[in-house]
Protein backbone atom coordinates (compact mmCIF):
# COMPACT_ATOMS: atom_id res chain seq x y z
CA UNK A 1 0.00 0.00 0.00
CA UNK A 2 1.37 3.08 -1.05
CA UNK A 3 1.29 6.74 1.54
CA UNK A 4 -0.75 9.23 -0.25
CA UNK A 5 1.52 12.36 -1.23
CA UNK A 6 -0.08 14.62 1.41
CA UNK A 7 2.35 12.71 4.16
CA UNK A 8 5.41 12.20 2.23
CA UNK A 9 8.92 12.70 3.60
CA UNK A 10 9.35 15.34 0.82
CA UNK A 11 6.45 17.22 1.50
CA UNK A 12 6.61 17.10 5.25
CA UNK A 13 9.68 18.45 4.73
CA UNK A 14 8.66 21.55 2.14
CA UNK A 15 6.21 21.94 4.76
CA UNK A 16 8.25 22.42 8.10
CA UNK A 17 11.39 23.99 6.48
CA UNK A 18 9.98 27.25 6.33
CA UNK A 19 9.00 27.20 9.77
CA UNK A 20 12.30 26.11 11.05
CA UNK A 21 13.72 29.61 8.94
CA UNK A 22 11.49 31.55 10.21
CA UNK A 23 11.82 30.55 14.05
CA UNK A 24 15.24 31.09 13.47
CA UNK A 25 15.49 34.30 11.82
CA UNK A 26 12.31 36.28 12.26
CA UNK A 27 11.52 34.96 15.95
CA UNK A 28 14.31 36.44 17.53
CA UNK A 29 13.87 39.45 17.21
CA UNK A 30 11.03 39.81 18.97
CA UNK A 31 11.68 37.63 21.61
CA UNK A 32 11.63 41.15 24.25
CA UNK A 33 7.62 40.32 23.99
CA UNK A 34 7.85 36.77 25.47
CA UNK A 35 9.28 38.33 28.45
CA UNK A 36 7.02 39.42 30.55
CA UNK A 37 6.87 43.03 31.94
CA UNK A 38 7.15 44.48 34.98
CA UNK A 39 4.53 46.62 36.23
CA UNK A 40 5.82 49.80 36.03
CA UNK A 41 7.10 48.96 31.86
CA UNK A 42 3.63 48.38 31.52
CA UNK A 43 2.48 51.92 33.22
CA UNK A 44 4.76 53.42 31.48
CA UNK A 45 3.83 51.77 27.99
CA UNK A 46 -0.08 52.50 29.03
CA UNK A 47 0.35 56.58 29.38
CA UNK A 48 2.15 56.45 25.95
CA UNK A 49 -0.69 55.20 24.28
CA UNK A 50 -2.99 56.99 26.39
CA UNK A 51 -1.29 60.32 25.51
CA UNK A 52 -1.15 59.02 21.66
CA UNK A 53 -4.96 57.93 21.46
CA UNK A 54 -6.66 61.19 23.11
CA UNK A 55 -3.76 63.63 20.37
CA UNK A 56 -4.65 61.35 17.47
CA UNK A 57 -8.23 60.25 17.50
CA UNK A 58 -10.33 63.59 17.51
CA UNK A 59 -13.63 62.69 20.66
CA UNK A 60 -11.21 60.59 22.58
CA UNK A 61 -11.65 62.63 25.37
CA UNK A 62 -15.39 61.73 25.17
CA UNK A 63 -14.76 58.17 24.98
CA UNK A 64 -12.54 58.34 27.78
CA UNK A 65 -14.82 60.61 30.15
CA UNK A 66 -17.92 58.22 30.12
CA UNK A 67 -15.41 55.03 30.27
CA UNK A 68 -16.49 52.74 33.40
CA UNK A 69 -13.17 51.61 32.66
CA UNK A 70 -10.53 51.18 30.04
CA UNK A 71 -8.38 48.51 29.15
CA UNK A 72 -4.77 49.60 27.09
CA UNK A 73 -2.85 46.90 25.37
CA UNK A 74 0.56 48.26 24.26
CA UNK A 75 2.64 46.57 21.51
CA UNK A 76 0.46 43.43 20.70
CA UNK A 77 2.77 41.75 18.55
CA UNK A 78 1.28 39.35 16.39
CA UNK A 79 3.96 36.79 14.69
CA UNK A 80 2.41 34.30 11.58
CA UNK A 81 3.60 31.71 9.23
CA UNK A 82 0.46 29.72 8.66
CA UNK A 83 -0.03 29.45 11.87
CA UNK A 84 -0.38 32.82 13.76
CA UNK A 85 -0.13 33.93 17.09
CA UNK A 86 -0.70 37.61 18.98
CA UNK A 87 0.18 38.57 22.64
CA UNK A 88 0.48 41.25 25.01
CA UNK A 89 0.48 42.99 28.24
CA UNK A 90 -1.71 45.78 29.73
CA UNK A 91 -3.24 47.51 32.15
CA UNK A 92 -7.24 48.13 33.14
CA UNK A 93 -7.95 51.89 34.53
CA UNK A 94 -10.99 52.58 36.50
CA UNK A 95 -11.24 56.25 37.67
CA UNK A 96 -7.74 57.14 36.62
CA UNK A 97 -6.10 54.30 38.47
CA UNK A 98 -4.43 51.26 37.35
CA UNK A 99 -6.20 48.34 39.40
CA UNK A 100 -5.48 45.41 37.28
CA UNK A 101 -3.02 44.31 34.71
CA UNK A 102 -3.77 41.77 31.73
CA UNK A 103 -2.39 39.62 28.84
CA UNK A 104 -4.01 38.99 25.95
CA UNK A 105 -3.76 36.01 23.74
CA UNK A 106 -4.49 34.78 20.07
CA UNK A 107 -4.08 32.10 17.47
CA UNK A 108 -5.05 31.65 13.89
CA UNK A 109 -4.23 29.66 10.94
CA UNK A 110 -4.36 30.36 7.13
CA UNK A 111 -2.20 32.24 4.51
CA UNK A 112 -0.03 34.43 6.61
CA UNK A 113 3.29 35.38 6.64
CA UNK A 114 5.48 38.36 8.71
CA UNK A 115 5.01 40.35 11.99
CA UNK A 116 3.61 43.33 13.05
CA UNK A 117 3.02 45.34 16.36
CA UNK A 118 -0.17 47.11 17.24
CA UNK A 119 -1.62 49.20 20.62
CA UNK A 120 -5.61 48.43 21.51
CA UNK A 121 -7.69 50.63 23.72
CA UNK A 122 -10.86 48.70 25.11
CA UNK A 123 -13.11 50.70 26.45
CA UNK A 124 -16.16 49.59 28.73
CA UNK A 125 -18.78 52.33 28.59
CA UNK A 126 -21.19 50.37 30.68
CA UNK A 127 -20.68 49.16 34.32
CA UNK A 128 -22.75 45.83 33.84
CA UNK A 129 -19.83 44.83 31.45
CA UNK A 130 -17.13 46.11 33.14
CA UNK A 131 -17.63 44.06 36.26
CA UNK A 132 -18.53 40.57 34.03
CA UNK A 133 -14.57 41.02 32.22
CA UNK A 134 -13.31 41.48 35.76
CA UNK A 135 -14.87 38.40 37.35
CA UNK A 136 -13.95 36.69 34.45
CA UNK A 137 -10.71 33.95 34.89
CA UNK A 138 -10.10 34.32 31.37
CA UNK A 139 -12.39 36.39 29.63
CA UNK A 140 -12.82 35.73 25.37
CA UNK A 141 -13.80 38.28 23.02
CA UNK A 142 -16.93 37.47 20.90
CA UNK A 143 -17.66 34.29 23.73
CA UNK A 144 -17.88 36.28 26.63
CA UNK A 145 -18.35 39.75 25.23
CA UNK A 146 -18.66 41.38 22.20
CA UNK A 147 -15.99 44.40 21.55
CA UNK A 148 -17.01 47.12 18.78
CA UNK A 149 -14.08 48.09 17.14
CA UNK A 150 -14.85 51.83 16.09
CA UNK A 151 -12.90 53.56 13.20
CA UNK A 152 -12.78 57.49 12.30
CA UNK A 153 -15.22 56.88 9.26
CA UNK A 154 -16.19 59.49 7.02
CA UNK A 155 -16.17 62.32 9.26
CA UNK A 156 -12.79 61.88 10.89
CA UNK A 157 -13.85 62.45 14.25
CA UNK A 158 -15.71 60.25 17.25
CA UNK A 159 -18.30 60.84 19.45
CA UNK A 160 -20.00 58.56 22.15
CA UNK A 161 -23.83 59.92 20.76
CA UNK A 162 -23.60 57.37 17.91
CA UNK A 163 -21.81 54.44 19.40
CA UNK A 164 -23.75 52.89 21.87
CA UNK A 165 -22.30 49.71 22.60
CA UNK A 166 -21.11 48.26 26.16
CA UNK A 167 -18.03 47.89 24.57
CA UNK A 168 -15.82 49.42 22.26
CA UNK A 169 -12.58 49.31 21.03
CA UNK A 170 -9.31 51.13 19.19
CA UNK A 171 -6.28 49.71 17.15
CA UNK A 172 -3.68 51.27 16.57
CA UNK A 173 -0.83 50.71 13.82
CA UNK A 174 1.80 52.79 12.84
CA UNK A 175 0.00 55.53 11.06
CA UNK A 176 -2.72 55.58 13.34
CA UNK A 177 -5.88 54.17 13.67
CA UNK A 178 -6.39 50.20 11.93
CA UNK A 179 -9.53 49.30 10.03
CA UNK A 180 -11.38 46.03 9.20
CA UNK A 181 -9.50 44.91 12.10
CA UNK A 182 -11.72 42.18 14.94
CA UNK A 183 -10.38 41.25 18.49
CA UNK A 184 -12.74 38.20 18.45
CA UNK A 185 -11.18 34.81 19.64
CA UNK A 186 -8.68 37.22 21.60
CA UNK A 187 -8.54 35.72 25.18
CA UNK A 188 -7.76 38.59 27.93
CA UNK A 189 -6.13 37.40 31.39
CA UNK A 190 -5.80 38.84 34.71
CA UNK A 191 -1.77 38.98 35.60
CA UNK A 192 -0.36 38.82 39.21
CA UNK A 193 1.76 41.94 39.25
Amino acid sequence: MQVSTLFSSKRILSLITPVFIFVLLIAPNFSHVAQAATAKEIDVSVDVVLDRFKNDVKGAEGYLASAKGVLVLPNVVRVGFFFGGEYGEGALIVDGKTVDYYSTAAGSFGFQFGAQSKDIVIIFMEEKALTKFRDSLGWSAGVDGSIVIVDEGAGGSLDTENVKDPIVGFVFGLKGLMLNLSLEGSKFTKLAK
